[in-house]
């Protein structure tokens, strides 16, 4: 209570302040004259006046503040939402391959239920925190393309190349996923026949680039959907001017290119 009544006060007084230099400068204007041959009034005059300039200096910081605590929160709660979008298409459809293999083949069923329940966790508890592993995002995605070896039954050409200097290197989390799950989605989903998805991941000094690559097929592909948008603005909010990002396709192949410079 004595904290509250000690912080209205300080309002108070703050604002007791201002209005009296208010009252002071029409003083000081109306009777100008009466009061500038009176000794030490140029004193008074410069006082007057750094007085001012503090005051809308100290209300500028304050205001400057207040916009960017508030810039800051409205970007976390925006990260959070899009944070929150990555893999429920995912982990949707390993649950509808489960429901179908319990019945059919409960090992490969168990086995893919300790896999994803690893991946949940990764997604739920280390996909929240602001920052993880280089390492960490590769295990993540190693664990991604060996639970979709284990759902097809057709083969598939899945490579993986790792270049890595330094896995400690710290970035944000879940950023790679987004291209490797769009890979699959739109490709290794939908053909029935030569489906390849090819990733390379290379980081050297403090520049990480991946590289995919992957054909689809072209009478089934749609609009890129919430995924790459979701991306792009976590990309734009979380390392702005330090990032690329390229896509293209050419006949029925679609390369994406993501550099982060940490």
């Amino acid at each position: 209570m004595n904290l509250k009544i000690r912080h209205k006060k300080g309002i108070f007084t703050m604002r007791n302040f201002r209005i009296a230099l208010v009252v002071i400068g029409f003083i000081i204007v109306i009777f100008n004259d009466t009061l500038g041959k009176k000794e030490g009034f140029v004193e008074f005059l410069l006082l007057y006046f750094i007085a001012i300039i503090i005051t809308v200096a100290h209300w500028l910081f304050v205001n400057i503040k207040a916009i960017v605590k508030l810039k800051n929160e409205k970007t976390k709660t925006e990260l959070m939402h899009l944070q929150s979008q990555v893999n429920p298409h995912f982990f949707f459809n390993m649950l509808n391959n489960l429901y179908g293999l319990v019945d059919k083949d409960s090992n490969k069923a168990k086995k893919l239920i300790l896999k994803l329940s690893d991946m949940m966790r990764y997604s739920i508890y280390e996909g929240q925190k602001d920052h993880v592993t280089l390492q960490q995002e590769i295990d993540f995605i190693q664990n991604y393309i060996e639970l979709h070896k284990m759902r097809y039954h057709k083969t598939i050409d899945i490579q993986f190349d790792i270049d890595v200097e330094d896995e400690n290197l710290k970035l944000m989390p879940l950023l790679f996923i987004i291209l490797v799950e769009n890979a699959f989605k739109h490709g290794v989903e939908v053909l029935r026949k030569d489906a390849f998805v090819h990733l390379s991941l290379v980081s050297k000094k403090n520049e990480v680039v991946l590289k995919i690559e992957n054909n689809f097929d072209v009478e089934t592909q749609s609009d890129k959907g919430i995924g790459l948008e979701n991306l792009t603005r976590r990309l734009e909010l979380v390392y702005p001017k330090k990032h690329e990002f390229s896509n293209s396709i050419e006949n029925d192949i679609y390369n994406a290119t993501l550099t982060l410079k940490l």
